[in-house]
This record gives C-alpha cells, sequence and structure tokens, in this order.
C-alpha cells in the first residue's frame, strides 16, 4: 500500500499516513480502544474531527488526532473503483489468502473476511464493491478559515490533469507505524507511478503553504483490501507470496493484477466532498 512501505506514514496519509515505512509502516495514533484503527490514509477521512464515535459492529475508531473544536479532517485522493471482471479474479484470490490467516477483515467495514467469504456475492460486493482511495497527502486537522484557500488551491495546481492508466501490479503487505494493523494492499509500481508522484509533490507544495505536514518521502501508492489485527507482516507476506506463486504457476505471467483509468481528484473536508479535476472519458 516490505510492509506499509507505502505511501503512508510520517508527512502522512490518512489510508491514515506517509513517510514510506520500510518493509511496514504507515502512520497512526495511538490505540485507545482494543481494537486500532486502520490508517487513515487507506481509508474514508474521519467526517467532522469531534465525531469519536463512530461505530462499526463492535468496534470504535479514534481518530488519528484530536478533537479541536472547528478543525474539520483533509484528505485529497485518487478515487478508485474496481471493475466487475477484475473483481472476481481478486475475491478468489483473497478468498485463499484468508483460510490461511483468518484474522483478516474488510478495510473500513471490518467485516470478517472468512465470514463473506462463503458468499461469493457477497465478497464481490462487500470487500471490492466499495470505492477505494490512493492518498495525495496526509489526512490532517485544518481550520475553516483554511478551508477556501486550500480547495481554490488544488482546483489551481491540479485541474489541468491528462488521462492515464493506473496499474496495480503488485500485492504487497503494510504495518502501520504502531504496529497494530497489518494491511494486504495493491501496490502501484508502473503504469501511473510518476503521474501520481507528480500530484502528491503538488499537493505537498499545497500543504506546505498552508503549514500542514507533508506526505512521505519516496510515497508508494497503494489501496489495501484487507487488514489484520497486530503485526503479522512475516506471516501474511508469506501467504500472499505462496498464493501468488500458485495463482500463476502454468499461466502467463500478467503485467498487472488490475487497471483503471484514471478519473480525477478529489479533496474531502469534514462531511463535503470537492471536484479538484475530473477526467472525461473522451479526454
Amino acid at each position: 500500500m516490505d510492509a506499509l512501505k507505502a505511501c503512508y506514514g510520517d508527512g502522512s496519509s490518512d489510508s491514515d499516513s506517509e513517510s514510506v515505512p520500510s518493509s511496514s509502516t504507515l502512520a497512526q495514533p495511538k490505540v485507545l480502544t482494543p481494537l486500532p484503527p486502520p490508517p487513515i490514509s487507506l481509508l474514508d477521512p474521519p467526517n467532522f474531527i469531534g465525531s469519536l464515535d463512530l461505530q462499526i459492529g463492535q468496534t470504535t475508531r479514534v481518530r488519528s488526532f484530536p478533537h479541536v473544536d472547528g478543525n474539520y479532517a483533509l484528505h485529497v485522493y485518487i478515487p478508485i473503483n474496481i471493475s466487475s471482471p477484475s473483481k472476481k479474479e481478486l475475491a478468489t484470490f483473497l478468498k485463499k489468502v484468508s483460510c490461511r490467516e483468518p484474522t483478516l477483515n474488510v478495510v473500513d467495514v471490518d467485516v470478517p473476511l472468512n465470514i463473506l467469504c462463503k458468499n461469493d456475492d457477497k465478497l464481490e460486493q462487500v470487500a471490492l464493491g466499495r470505492e477505494f482511495h490512493i492518498s495525495l497527502g496526509r489526512t490532517v486537522p485544518i481550520r475553516v478559515h483554511q478551508i477556501d484557500s486550500v480547495v481554490s488551491m488544488l482546483r489551481q495546481k491540479l485541474q489541468t490533469q491528462n488521462h492515464y492508466w493506473i496499474d496495480f501490479n503488485k500485492w504487497e503487505i503494510f504495518v502501520n507505524d504502531e504496529r497494530t494493523r497489518t494491511f494486504v494492499s495493491l501496490e502501484v509500481v508502473q503504469g501511473g507511478l510518476a503521474q501520481i508522484t507528480k500530484q502528491i509533490e503538488a499537493v505537498n507544495a499545497i500543504y506546505k503553504l498552508h503549514n500542514l505536514p507533508e506526505f512521505y518521502k519516496d510515497p508508494r501508492p497503494h489501496i489495501s483490501l484487507a487488514w489484520a489485527p497486530s503485526d503479522i507482516s512475516n506471516s501474511l507476506k508469506k501467504v500472499v507470496d505462496e498464493e501468488m506463486k500458485k495463482s500463476v504457476a502454468g499461466k502467463p505471467l500478467k503485467k498487472c493484477i488490475f487497471s483503471c483509468k484514471f478519473s480525477g481528484i478529489e479533496c474531502k473536508i469534514g462531511q463535503k466532498t470537492y471536484a479538484v479535476c475530473k477526467i472525461s472519458d473522451g479526454k
């Protein structure tokens, strides 16, 4: 999203964070509950920062930054949707991994993956049917008076974007900075990487002007599909690597796991989503 050497860590993101962790590390807040939250950069950012009681099943998520009246969570990202044909292939792979690692949960839904694996349709719909995000900046709190300025500068700097394809070429395992969660992710290592890196640099420049923490150095763009509690990166990576070898055994090596068109950039501040740039199919 090697562990979360992904694009999240200290100058960080959300999905939660950003400073390219090594084979693992995605900046995440101190865990205040039995079940630690996934990196903000990999998830939908929280709504108003004061909302600390989002209940999902038995889990209560705790924000990565303290509640301050008048602050809102800022998250800049590329929305990613997985096509139906790709969902089937990904679901098949996740099912195999889940059979060997039963502690895996669906990211942002916190439903045990092995329960969904009993029904292929539910697995595809719940685990892979949501919108995923490639974070272009850390999820950070901003003040009300900064909102117009941030949105205006993002649009000015990023509104002119060309169409390109994003290739997710590699299954990767990431671990948050607190080592409280391990993620099964798909990383962009070729197609689209250069363009996304430039977009991250543009967002960093705007964050810097507003005295906001910048993204990781050497970011690793990715989306995360599942997570497990604690740091089980070594064992989980072994499982993923072994299943990958089985999947490609006797078959021609695919260029990438799945691809999607870059459709634009969005910025979410509190409960409101702003279109930073939109790429039409014809562009």
